[in-house]
């Protein structure tokens, strides 16, 4: 293995010095992507010019950390410590003294939160280690909505007026699989014929080419809002007397803030409320002081 990969750093050199251009070894480092245990210690010894490449095993590459099994797990973790400190920027943000309103902090949350999470989303979005993602999206989305944690996460997305992160993971790939299937893409070859089950390649858990090839016969962007607008329309959650639409925003997002948060705590029924005191301990009954739950 390391003498073909030094064969081709030769040839990468020829190519090089016929273009005037100069390969920096200190910014190139070789590593080892398979599933074989036994082989986890072993380093690879490229060499380029006579010099040994240094191995990295888990190298990053436009941001993101690569595994030797693309796990990406070590992506989440340093994604995840990421988000958590832009949440608490959004925490600063929605707790000054002129209370930022729910536009501007979904604004806000959009581009640290959102951008940050669905980098190369396409390439990670179906490990099975995204679930480090979500609950700190969850949190942002407390932060712009004003509920608290008792309610269901899967109302937090409908009373920010966003997309869920698997639909926001889709949105992301089916661009990129639609530029793939164009002429001279580098990705065509592999969505238009991809390798047979014998083939020697690394195996994916979850490859981005059977997923790129479901989105683009079985369904768009379009579909997915009428798909998630069908499903919330036969949902017996009182949220949905109130958004009876999930492609919009919901009605009040113009108001200020303290009115915005007392809205949404009326609309899911979790706030400071006789009917929510005894759950929480913090009252002996739901009963008002008018007699009546």
């Amino acid at each position: 293995m390391e003498g073909v990969l030094s064969k081709d750093m030769a040839t990468v050199n020829e190519y090089l010095q016929t273009w005037k251009l100069k390969f920096s070894t200190t910014k190139t480092v070789s590593a080892a992507f398979h599933l074989n245990n036994k082989e986890v210690k072993r380093e690879l010894k490229v060499n380029h010019n006579n010099e040994t490449l240094l191995f990295c095993s888990e190298p990053k590459y436009l941001w993101v950390t690569l595994e030797r099994s693309f796990t990406y797990r070590r992506h989440f973790e340093s994604l995840r410590k990421k988000l958590t400190s832009r949440v608490a920027l959004l925490k600063r943000l929605a707790g000054s003294c002129w209370g930022a309103g729910a536009t501007a902090l979904l604004t806000v949350t959009l581009a640290l939160v959102h951008s940050t999470a669905e980098h190369c989303a396409p390439v990670w979005c179906r490990s099975a280690h995204t679930r480090f993602i979500p609950p700190t999206i969850n949190d942002a989305l407390r932060i712009v909505t004003g509920c608290l944690r008792p309610k269901p996460v899967d109302n937090l997305p409908i009373l920010a007026g966003t997309q869920p992160a698997e639909l926001r993971g889709k949105g992301a790939t089916l661009p990129l699989a639609g530029r793939a299937m164009t002429p001279g893409h580098l990705l065509r070859l592999a969505i238009t014929f991809p390798p047979s089950a014998n083939a020697q390649r690394l195996k994916s858990r979850h490859s981005f080419v059977p997923a790129a090839q479901q989105l683009i016969n079985s369904t768009d962007s379009n579909n997915r809002i009428t798909e998630r607008n069908a499903e919330w329309s036969h949902n017996n959650t009182r949220l949905r007397t109130f958004i009876p639409d999930t492609c919009t925003h919901p009605p009040g997002m113009a108001l200020p803030k303290k009115a915005w948060v007392r809205l949404n705590r009326l609309r899911t029924g979790v706030g400071r409320f006789h009917s929510c005191l005894p759950n929480w301990g913090m009252a002996s009954s739901a009963v008002c002081k008018c007699g009546e739950e």
